[in-house]
């Protein structure tokens, strides 16, 4: 195996895969701080400090940065999710040095300058509008509001325009302060990589940054709550998600979560996509998911349909979830597995993606997971596992609903969590 990890004297974790096909390197840094770790009045800053960090250092003005890692042909980007942040590059193997001193230098020598920070508020004003206007944006925000209400796990990443627009440069550096230590933060480099020059480079470059020992996320536990969210709009379709307390990452059932969601609405072959789409013909679009996270989780099934079809189509999925804590077949379990064992073969390909994979695995579970060790994992699961779980998923307990479009014909939160009292009434019904 050609992955080697290390950890610097000031916390800082360095993993490398060596893929020596390659001529490219993916590099990142991995924050295990996100929108969660906001507090109240700090609603968006971790998003903005992502824009932020590109806009200027000590030692670059933002048209520098951009300039020096283009001009040798390499690309530079961030995203922020609910528990991590990340900044990443894709270079060539002889431009590794300069990508891990760009990264270092926006991650601890950023200026967050007045002008640029008023230019970037307006960036994601634009964007929350943007967002706001897209209903599959909506129906998902509004969605982690229903089921985490008054919660950061649930509010939207990008902020609201009042938080944005009041933020300071102050404010800025004392969330970075707080959750951009360096036993926080993982380094991770796919590709055609040497691991002591990354070691070296990285320890080089990131001196500045120094451990909290033992520095803990202080954000209380979450809290699934449930709930509804319903706003009527004029579009040809509405857009509906319904949900369920799913399982945090470390919980025995979050695998046969995935599992279960795979069978239910996880490709053509799925129960959702043959029972709702091809044989009823109710909607366009129709899927599950399941979200974790350090501390719970969310199950989700997503549908698009038009009015006239909301009221056929919500029987029909209520049938389908007390079908599958019923019975599940062998075949649908193999064909599960299958897709998940292919999506990480398939990631392995892609350097990017590998490197986000590992950085994932060392902030969630401190070490990095082989895939004989999960697919071990996956072959534990069986039926009367997941018919158990699916029980103890959809019935009796808080769901969350969350719809937008023409949806007058949607049933209620408490008709839908009536129906969902007993499997066997619900196929009995259906019969």
């Amino acid at each position: 195996m050609n992955i080697n990890t290390t950890v610097l004297p000031n916390g800082l974790t360095i993993v490398t895969e060596r893929m020596p096909h390659l001529e490219s390197v993916a590099l990142g840094v991995w924050i295990k701080a996100g929108s969660r770790d906001e507090t109240d009045d700090e609603h968006g800053i971790a998003h903005l400090l992502e824009h932020m960090a590109f806009k200027g250092t000590k030692r670059r003005t933002a048209r520098a940065i951009a300039e020096e890692i283009e001009n040798v042909g390499g690309e530079v980007n961030a995203s922020t999710s609910t528990e991590t942040t990340s900044f990443y590059a894709r270079i060539l193997k002889e431009d590794v040095a300069l990508g891990i001193d760009i990264l270092a230098d926006i991650l601890t020598h950023s200026v967050f300058d007045e002008h640029e920070l008023m230019r970037e508020k307006h960036v994601i004003l634009q964007e929350i509008g943007a967002a706001n206007d897209t209903p599959d944006d909506v129906v998902f925000d509004k969605f982690s509001e229903a089921a985490f209400r008054n919660q950061s796990v649930g509010r939207p990443i990008l902020g609201t325009p009042e938080t944005v627009q009041g933020f300071t440069p102050d404010q800025i550096r004392a969330y970075m302060d707080r959750n951009y230590s360096a036993d926080r933060l993982t380094i991770v480099a796919v590709g055609a990589v040497d691991h002591d020059e990354i070691c070296k480079l990285a320890q080089a470059s990131f001196s500045d940054l120094q451990p909290e020992h033992g520095n803990t996320r202080n954000y209380p536990k979450a809290n699934y709550t449930g709930g509804a969210y319903r706003e009527k709009r004029d579009l040809m379709d509405a857009h509906i998600l319904l949900g369920f307390q799913g399982r945090a990452y470390h919980a025995r059932d979050f695998y046969a979560s995935q599992i279960l969601a795979g069978i239910l609405g996880g490709g053509m072959s799925s129960r959702l996509f043959q029972e709702v789409r091809e044989r009823h013909g109710l909607c366009y679009s129709v899927y599950a998911f399941h979200w974790g996270f350090s501390d719970s989780g969310i199950f989700g099934i997503q549908a698009a349909t038009g009015a006239e079809d909301i009221q056929a189509l919500v029987p029909v999925v209520m049938t389908e979830l007390a079908k599958i804590a019923e019975n599940v077949d062998q075949q649908e379990i193999d064909r599960a597995r299958a897709q998940i064992r292919s999506g990480l073969l398939m990631t392995q390909e892609s350097p990017a993606a590998r490197a986000g994979q590992l950085a994932r695995q060392m902030m969630l579970f401190g070490r990095l997971i082989s895939n004989e060790e999960l697919m071990e994992r996956l072959e534990n699961i069986n039926s009367d596992r997941l018919t158990d779980l699916a029980g103890r998923l959809f019935f009796g307990e808080k769901i969350t609903l969350s719809a937008v479009g023409p949806i007058d014909q949607l049933a209620s939160l408490e008709e839908m969590e009536a129906q969902l009292q007993s499997p066997h009434s619900i196929i009995r019904a259906a019969e």
